[in-house]
């Protein structure tokens, strides 16, 4: 095994080399995709989509992969992995053998969604690819259809792939690539038998990609059995002073934590926070008692049905909910922007997690907070954690108790349920034509607009919230009348 190390500040800028005088033409940096020898198509696609050069993660991973070798990759959300696998299926992909030859294992249907958009995406410049999402949670005779009907590459859920194969709607025996994405997690939540099955239905001779943000025993483990001299890349990425600002908060007991949660809140006032707790039980508890306050604040966890997790993300990226509670294991692999504020209402079981928590915050360039609360009992475990980070994080008092007779504020926007999607021929610009109509309500006051199969959600400011919702219900959509209801925790 050959190991990569790469040392990476996301507040640092990546300098192309000088050229001299006497040279005419611009060399090709490491960092650039021309560089790598990819499929012109995909090149000239990058270029469009505004991919300027590669993160330390393409750049470290894609040589070998590209290369055809089993490929072991260690990085966070939002290190750009997503795209560096999908450049290495579509560069080998054969568009004339319509046969599944890639498959993309991801723990939750939402990074399966997420997966999926951004693989059609970048194969946009390469004609007639067929890219097919298996998912539980999803309607199961619509997936034997689109079986039936061929793809070149499965992006799905174990549970769900592994019926399809089971049930024979899914052949593998043309597999020519296998990638394992946020692959910890999917041990996490239990799906080890379920892997081991799907990859007793594959060739053996393929090629094997894994994508993780930690590393533990386990992930290890399964990648002796399945790989084949894989090569491990690792990027750390260290936040910066500059992008994230770290403070501890000592309380005097774990009944105190949720009046600190209440007293930072009320101080910074975000739009978005994020809280982990370590267990679903304290996830639950913390989401009840911030509502009973009067904050609009959400849980999430594995225990929840996936039409409560949809919705439940859908108010919170959309900021119709100020707060989302959650677990480590729920709050890998979301796409969320722009997450003003996070607080560990206890410090992570695992030093490496708090990496990755602290890392949801101070993205895109904008300054992030992140708090921890620790009891003085946990002082060994701040000992262990500045240890770990090779930095002295900022002691700090807790905002002044006279905060907590301030009202709870509230979220910017609601978000409204339309009952009609893309089998309605809706589209996001009727939905914005409905509500801007005469008399309606100013394009600005419209949020995000997200349209599904049989449904469609569309965020208003809290003001024109009232209006927004009389303008669907009595109106109409495409000629059509919808039934509208207004989504709360």
């Amino acid at each position: 095994m050959v190991v990569i190390l790469l040392q990476f500040n996301a507040a640092t800028h990546l300098l192309l080399p000088a050229v001299p005088k006497h040279n005419t033409r611009m060399p090709l940096s490491r960092y650039d995709f021309s560089s790598l020898g990819l499929n012109s198509a995909l090149v000239d696609n990058l270029s469009s989509l505004g991919y300027a050069e590669m993160t330390p993660i393409q750049a470290q991973a894609l040589p070998s992969i590209l290369s055809n070798k089993d490929v072991i990759a260690k990085a966070k959300t939002g290190s750009g992995k997503t795209a560096t696998f999908a450049l290495g299926l579509l560069n080998k992909l054969e568009v004339k053998r319509f046969r599944v030859q890639t498959l993309v294992l991801c723990p939750t249907r939402e990074l399966a969604d997420q997966v999926a958009v951004e693989i059609r995406k970048l194969a946009r410049g390469i004609h007639n690819i067929k890219v097919l999402t298996l998912c539980g949670g999803m309607a199961f005779g619509p997936q034997v259809g689109s079986l039936e009907h061929g793809a070149h590459i499965i992006v799905g859920t174990p549970g769900r792939v592994e019926e399809h194969l089971r049930k024979a709607n899914l052949n593998l025996d043309n597999l020519t690539t296998l990638v394992l994405d946020e692959a910890d997690r999917m041990l996490d939540m239990g799906f080890q038998q379920a892997l081991d099955d799907i990859i007793s239905y594959m060739p053996k001779q393929r090629q094997t990609l894994l994508f993780s943000a930690t590393y533990p025993p386990k992930i290890e483990h399964t990648a002796n059995r399945i790989m084949q001299s894989p090569i491990m890349v690792e990027v750390q990425d260290s936040h910066s002073k500059q992008s994230i600002v770290q403070n501890l908060y000592e309380v005097e007991n774990d009944d105190a934590r949720i009046e600190a949660v209440r007293l930072l809140l009320q101080a910074h006032q975000p739009e978005s926070t994020l809280i982990f707790c370590n267990t679903k039980i304290e996830t639950d508890q913390v989401a009840n008692e911030l509502r009973g306050m009067g904050y609009e604040a959400l849980a999430l966890h594995g225990d929840l049905e996936q039409k409560q997790r949809d919705q439940t993300l859908v108010r919170f990226s959309n900021r119709s909910a100020s707060i989302l509670v959650a677990t480590d294991v729920a709050a890998r692999g979301l796409d969320i922007e722009a997450l003003d504020l996070v607080i560990n209402y206890q410090i992570a079981r695992e030093l490496e997690v708090h990496t990755h928590r602290i890392g949801r915050t101070g993205r895109a360039g904008a300054q992030g907070i992140a708090c921890t609360l620790h009891t003085q009992k946990e002082n060994h475990k701040i000992g262990l954690l500045e240890d770990y980070l090779k930095q002295k994080l900022e002691r700090d008092d807790l905002p002044p108790l006279s905060l907590l007779r301030q009202p709870a504020f509230f979220a910017p926007m609601i978000t409204l349920q339309i009952g009609g999607g893309k089998k309605q021929k809706v589209r996001a610009g009727d939905i914005v034509g409905a509500l801007t109509g005469e008399e309606g309500i100013p394009a600005s006051e419209i949020g995000k607009i997200q349209v599904g199969d049989q449904w469609a959600y569309v965020a208003v400011t809290q003001a024109h919230g009232k209006t927004a919702f009389n303008r669907l219900s009595e109106g109409k959509i495409k000629g059509r009348s919808f039934k509208i209801r207004r989504l709360r925790g």
